[in-house]
């Protein structure tokens, strides 16, 4: 999972990036975003465990501890730069989208 497949995060991958500014396990991270967006995205077990699993292996993520069933994670130098990167792209559409939408009204 490169940088190159990563060109745009879903807003799962987005929102579990950005939950782990604060080191969390998988259940809290499964209700901050929930808190986040007001319960407009809500992850599963399923996917929010593939996409923690494949974050480590790229190394956007580290695992910091583990007891009592749960592993807490938070996220790395190169996760905080993809989680910029993708919070720059997201700015940009705002910037194109008014500027079409505004014109028109």
């Amino acid at each position: 999972m490169a940088r190159e497949q990563l060109k745009n995060l879903t807003e799962p991958m987005y929102y579990i990036l950005l939950s782990l500014i604060t080191p969390q396990h998988g259940y809290g991270i499964m209700q901050e975003v929930e808190r986040r967006t007001e319960g407009r995205v809500k992850i599963g077990a399923g996917t929010l465990y593939n996409l923690l699993s494949r974050f480590e292996e790229e190394e956007f993520i580290q695992q910091i501890s583990e007891g009592n069933r749960r592993k807490t994670y938070r996220i790395t130098d190169k996760g905080m730069d993809i989680l910029r990167d993708e919070y720059k792209r997201l700015q940009q559409l705002i910037v194109d989208g008014s500027e079409f939408l505004e014109e028109g009204r």
